[in-house]
């Protein structure tokens, strides 16, 4: 996969030619540069404490049942009416299209429009409602940490490259699980905790294929 032209992910890639592919991608440049940003600030401000750890790690701890939510209940969210109107997510219709074609490169990122909301008003509501701005920089700079490995861990999995260890060949293939298999199973991304701590991570045979994996129900 060269990282000026193509637009689908292909075969046997290696790691080091989708790094390249990745930081092109501006939702991955936004991401990093956040991170790297607000890992500053929060260097910059000092005061640490072991409020830091039980913040940090509160956050991770809960990290796993928050990307099985968001895929679950926003991702593969259905189109309501409204009386004469029906509403719909953006984030949803942007799945639904990576849905329909899981190798366009540019389907697996965050879409920039849900970034650029979410992100400002996610470190000034941190700000705002965390009494102490050194441990509101440290779940911002965690919450940015966790983003990154989202934005990176989905981009892997669908890059073509072949996992080289245990993990990443068990999270890459429960995903492509997720997306040809049945789309109802197999939520995470980075990880599988909450799948198997809630019932969705079943073996492949004990479940059938999908008629709606491509379109999660939405023509």
């Amino acid at each position: 996969m060269t990282t000026d032209i193509v637009t689908r992910f292909t075969a046997n890639t290696r790691v080091r030619d989708i790094i390249p592919a990745y930081l092109r991608y501006p939702s991955a440049r936004l991401l990093l540069a956040t991170l790297l940003i607000v890992l500053g600030a929060r260097i910059w401000v000092g005061e640490w404490s072991w409020w830091d750890l039980v913040a940090g790690a509160g956050l991770i701890a809960c990290q796993p049942f928050t990307e099985w939510l968001i895929h679950t209940f926003i991702l593969h969210f259905k189109p309501r009416g409204i009386g004469r109107w029906t509403f719909d997510l953006h984030l949803a219709k942007e799945h639904r299209r990576h849905h329909r074609d899981p190798k366009v490169i540019a389907s697996v990122f965050i879409p920039m429009r849900s970034l650029w909301i979410g992100v400002p008003i996610g470190i000034a509501l941190t700000i705002l409602v965390v009494p102490s701005l050194a441990i509101a920089l440290t779940l911002i700079v965690t919450a940015a940490a966790i983003g990154n490995v989202y934005e990176w861990t989905h981009f892997y999995v669908h890059s073509g490259c072949k996992p080289r260890n245990r993990y990443a060949r068990y999270i890459e293939r429960a995903h492509r699980l997720h997306h040809y298999r049945n789309e109802q199973y197999w939520m995470g991304v980075t990880n599988h905790v909450a799948d198997h701590a809630l019932g969705t991570f079943p073996a492949k045979d004990d479940v059938p294929v999908s008629p709606t994996a491509r379109t999660l129900g939405v023509e």
